[in-house]
């Protein structure tokens, strides 16, 4: 598995017993404590590897860091954060490279296993099937509210736990109820992702909008207009295959084309299973868990939000 469905992580296969599956992602800090950057970053990037099904083994960091402008204190908590998240997820830390760079950047080249003949991948989704996300959507509008100084502290604790909850529970509990394909949803937001799997499947998708888990203070930050850029190139680039009726409100559209950082899994499984799924997830903790639509025959490669 490579490039070619826009897929989360790539799958190079060693044996007919294990494949390799590898990702990295790195990006700058969201919010103001280092070691919960760093806890975030690498959770984002342990959920590719998670997405696809697998189990991420060992880690790299990936460091830019303005070392004369301020203090290494800041660095041992931004790595010191990512660690605290790789022993949770059972990944050793073999390595990384650092660069000097006026602006801070933290992530994690992650190397994981998968079965060769049992990853998930964004290509798989089958008509009839019902859709599960696992994670709250409205990141990246509190996360501009917060760089504004205008989010207020629950807002930003919501956030944060939502961001460092590994997506480790959900893919293990996912592939026990046999999910036919899976992807996670981060930068090119709720719409973005679902339209990847969409056209990487050949299927259609009818998602109910209100069924969607939002933070509510996401909806309030919109209506002020702090937008993330992010949300406009998304926009811009995926709404030609989306319609959206009229009576889905405008601030609603606004939180589907944001952009996520360390967002839930986007789950592809068949209808029966979709309860069950739900109904574990919110017992392991994963409260905000929802079926959020279906996958339909026509037409591909597009969706409808309700």
């Amino acid at each position: 598995m490579g490039l070619d469905t826009s897929d989360d992580a790539g799958v190079y296969q060693l044996n007919d017993e294990v494949a390799l599956v590898q990702t990295v992602d790195f990006f700058t800090p969201i919010v103001d404590d280092p070691f919960t950057f760093g806890q975030i970053a690498v959770a984002n990037a342990l959920s590719d590897v998670y997405a696809m099904g697998g189990t991420p083994l060992t880690g790299m960091n990936l460091v830019a860091f303005p070392i004369k402008t301020l203090s290494l204190s800041v660095l041992k908590e931004i790595l010191l954060g990512g660690l605290s998240k790789m022993e949770e997820a059972g990944v050793a830390l073999v390595g990384g490279h650092s660069i000097e760079d006026p602006e801070i950047k933290y992530g994690l080249a992650v190397t994981g296993v998968v079965h060769p003949k049992k990853f998930l991948t964004n290509a798989k989704a089958k008509v009839g099937d019902k859709l599960v996300l696992t994670k709250p959507l409205g990141t990246g509008i509190i996360s501009t509210a917060l760089k504004g100084g205008m989010a207020s502290e629950e807002a930003v604790r919501k956030i944060i736990e939502s961001m460092v909850t590994l997506n480790r529970t959900a893919s293990e509990w996912m592939k026990k109820f046999g999910a036919h394909a899976c992807t996670d949803i981060t930068g090119f937001s709720f719409i973005g992702h679902a339209l990847e799997m969409a056209m990487a499947s050949q299927v259609g998708m009818v998602i109910q909008s209100k069924a969607i888990p939002i933070f509510p203070e996401a909806m309030d930050y919109a209506k002020l207009g702090l937008i993330p850029g992010g949300a406009y190139s998304n926009r811009d680039f995926y709404s030609c295959r989306v319609e959206i009726h009229s009576d889905v409100p405008h601030l609603w559209v606004d939180i589907l084309y944001d952009p996520q950082t360390s967002g839930g899994l986007l789950i592809s499984l068949p209808s029966g299973e979709a309860e069950g799924l739900v109904s574990t997830l919110k017992k392991e903790g994963h409260i905000h868990s929802r079926i959020v639509g279906e996958v339909v025959k026509e037409p591909p490669g597009k969706i409808r939000f309700l």
